[in-house]
């Protein structure tokens, strides 16, 4: 899960960066609206978390502005402002879920869970390609119902690659949902993960479509 979070707050931004990496999560953390904006533009974001008291731009005007401009990402506003009136105005600019500060991290990320879930049409947290089985969850992979360790990164590209059937991801685009926007990336790192990958799952999983990138065979086999 690649998570955009959008915090003016030093504190809350950096616990919420460090907090959702230590469990097996992607991010990146802009401060203002305007480098949302950019951000928004630059990546393709599962799930973005907004916080509404932004220095550049009511947070409830940029997720509006979203929204009419067909922004259709799942968006969780996390903001201190807990009266009745103000959530019901975030969820009618567009806002998928409604958190108040102070929160629990792991209810956060139940929620994330859920609004990734409901976006995808799933009716359950897991996710299923053939007798292949990943729970986002738990981080476990499972193939013909056996547990398959994976590393965090390989698991990431599993995941990007699953919430994408049929579409070919660009090593840029794979390489945005497991290092986010982190420098000193190896040029061939996607190309070992899906090696890996390959090796752990079954060389038939992952198909290279040629100057363009990876994606998943229509059925794993």
């Amino acid at each position: 899960m690649h998570i955009l979070i959008v915090e003016d707050d030093e504190l809350v931004g950096d616990g919420l960066k460090a907090g959702l990496e230590a469990l097996g999560q992607t991010s990146d953390w802009v401060r203002s609206a305007r480098a949302a904006d950019i951000a928004m533009g630059f990546a393709r974001f599962d799930v973005v978390i907004l916080d509404l008291g932004l220095p550049d731009e009511d947070g409830m005007t940029l997720l509006k502005r979203w929204r009419d401009k067909g922004v259709d990402q799942p968006i969780l506003v996390l903001t201190a402002r807990d009266a009745v009136p103000e959530r019901i105005a975030g969820l009618e600019s567009g806002a998928d879920d409604y958190l108040t500060k102070p929160f629990d991290l792991g209810e956060l990320v139940a929620r994330l869970h859920s609004l990734i879930r409901r976006a995808e049409g799933r009716s359950t947290n897991l996710v299923q390609h053939g007798p292949l089985t990943l729970d986002p969850v738990r981080l476990e992979v499972r193939m013909h119902d056996e547990p398959v360790p994976l590393s965090r990164r390989e698991l990431a590209v599993l995941q990007a690659l699953l919430q994408n059937p049929g579409q070919i991801l660009a090593p840029g685009q794979l390489q945005d949902s497991v290092y986010g926007w982190s420098e000193g990336v190896e040029s061939n790192a996607i190309a070992v993960h899906v090696h890996n990958l390959r090796r752990k799952l079954g060389d038939d999983l992952i198909e290279t479509v040629r100057g363009l990138g990876y994606r998943l065979n229509r059925v794993a086999k």
